[in-house]
């Protein structure tokens, strides 16, 4: 009886409070959820957000800048268009200068055929291992190992080809740089782009289209110094330097920040002087890093020689070919081009800069000079290693293998010298240093074209790009280095356009200097 007169009290409970008790619960549901789900995810750290934030403007700012064209199998890239144009237009117009003048150049680099009243700060061999430096880095050998997992063998003809192009590029630029640079009542240089565009524009009755045109470059590569030419470049030293010390294991693994004040330590002691401490930095460690670098690509090959037909055969076929890895014989092409300019900077202009400052009475000197820049940096380095690559660890396969960039490099020099590792380690660090402080000097002349000149001026800059040099070896913000990357070719914009309208200037002192050549040798 007593189970009789409880059970319906018990019904009674329930029917009177369970809709109160159903609807407390449930209103804690999502409170449960989202605790849950807080427990299940990890708290995201101040990288990863900020990371998140910038993953769509940069991904938006890539698409914008980046944005491609059908062409064929392949998507071309409208900016690499422009600086294919640009080089073919310039390869053209001056005559293939870009195969006729290289013995000159190599002859005015040994210190020939010097003039006299001549301006300038350094030397044409000093002004050419400055430039290289900046342009010889990380990508030399990480970047040409992605393109060639991503467009085959045949991307590596193709980035020879640009690099041949690119020379006469260079070689216009060069010349404006030298011809419209500014020379203060101390001796310092300050040329390139900017001034170019600026003055020789207004010459040519464009005086508001060349100052537009001067501000939205220095604007932007004050922009790609702070991104690509300094956090990326100090990012992968630190990679390498704590891959090769125990990686995230050892001492070093969490030690970015250190790793990262002692490099940015360095590079202001050696930008704190100008070009010339910086030239006196990169004339001895350009020569080396580069040969060095070399008799261990070249060693590589003469050890595997008998894959060289074969490998030569897989990259003229590649190139040509209708099927292929990323869209055939243009999706080839165009990867080969696009690294090729991100390798050499022709048509970026950036160069242009370091060149500005040499000693010459001649400004067409500078650009039998500059236009050997592009052959060493992608026709014989970025070609060697992509020889590597091709001749040991190569497959169709490989962009789906895992490995990426210098991984790829280093596993293709492993897989013939098993002690190579280290030594290529340390040659990216060398080259990443060496693009770093060329690139501090090429934002610099940038800054202070925008801001005006004076040692005030010039440290802030310096001090923003230590502190920038530090955060690059600090976070992994992959987003923030996407948008610099593709920021980085908006300097092709106004550059090109610039070097067409001055097209006329450059061939009538072409005309000039080799007048005078004439004159010397009769």
């Amino acid at each position: 009886m007593s189970g009789r007169r409880h059970k319906p009290r018990e019904i009674s409970i329930k029917r009177s409070y369970g809709p109160a008790i159903a609807a407390f619960f449930t209103s804690l549901l999502p409170s449960i959820a989202f605790a849950a789900s807080e427990a299940a995810i990890p708290v995201l750290s101040l990288d990863d957000r900020i990371d998140a934030f910038m993953r769509p403007i940069a991904d938006t700012v890539s698409n914008i800048i980046l944005v491609s064209i059908p062409i064929g199998d392949g998507q071309a890239p409208l900016i690499v268009l422009w600086l294919i144009f640009g080089a073919v237009f310039f390869t053209f117009y001056f005559r293939f200068i870009n195969f006729t003048g290289m013995k000159h150049g190599i002859a005015l680099v040994a210190g020939r055929h010097k003039g006299k009243g001549r301006e300038g700060e350094i030397s044409a061999f000093r002004a050419l291992t400055s430039a290289v430096s900046g342009t010889v880095g990380v990508g030399n050998i990480a970047g040409v190992a992605i393109t060639v997992s991503l467009g085959g063998p045949g991307a590596i003809f193709w980035i020879a080809v640009a690099g041949f192009l690119g020379m006469a590029t260079k070689f216009t630029e060069c010349i404006l740089g030298v011809k419209y640079r500014h020379i203060s009542d101390d001796g310092v240089v300050s040329g390139g782009p900017m001034y170019y565009l600026q003055r020789g524009l207004a010459e040519r009755n464009l005086p508001r289209l060349g100052r537009g045109l001067a501000i939205f470059y220095a604007g932007s590569i004050v922009v790609g110094c702070l991104g690509i030419g300094n956090m990326f470049q100090s990012n992968q030293a630190y990679v390498q330097f704590m891959e090769v010390t125990g990686g995230e294991a050892g001492f070093w693994g969490d030690k970015g920040w250190l790793f990262g004040s002692i490099m940015a330590a360095l590079a202001a002691l050696t930008i704190i002087g100008g070009i010339k401490s910086i030239s006196a930095v990169t004339s001895k460690l350009v020569p080396f890093m580069i040969i060095a670098y070399c008799l261990g690509a070249l060693t590589v090959i003469i050890i595997k020689i008998d894959m060289l037909p074969a490998a030569l055969a897989m990259i003229w076929n590649g190139a040509f070919s209708p099927e292929g890895i990323a869209g055939g014989m243009f999706g080839a092409m165009f990867l080969g081009f696009q690294r090729a300019a991100f390798s050499n900077e022709a048509g970026l202009g950036s160069a242009a800069i370091a060149h500005s400052a040499v000693r010459t009475a001649n400004p067409a000197t500078e650009g039998f000079v500059g236009l050997l820049e592009p052959f060493i940096d992608t026709v014989v380095v970025t070609m060697l290693s992509a020889l590597v690559l091709t001749m040991t660890i190569y497959t169709p396969e490989m962009s789906q293998g895992g490995m990426a960039g210098i991984e790829l490099t280093s596993a293709a020099f492993e897989s013939v010298l098993p002690w190579s590792p280290a030594p290529l380690s340390v040659a990216a660090i060398l080259f990443a240093f060496s693009t770093l402080i060329a690139w501090a000097y090429y934002g610099l002349k940038g800054w202070t074209y925008l801001f005006g000149e004076g040692r005030g001026r010039e440290n802030t800059f310096k001090v923003i790009f230590c502190i920038f040099t530090v955060i690059g070896c600090s976070v992994q913000l992959s987003a923030i280095l996407d948008l610099f990357d593709a920021l980085i070719y908006l300097m092709a914009l106004p550059n090109i356009l610039g070097l067409y309208i001055l097209a006329p200037v450059v061939k009538a002192e072409l005309a000039s200097y080799q007048a005078e050549l004439k004159t010397r040798m009769t």
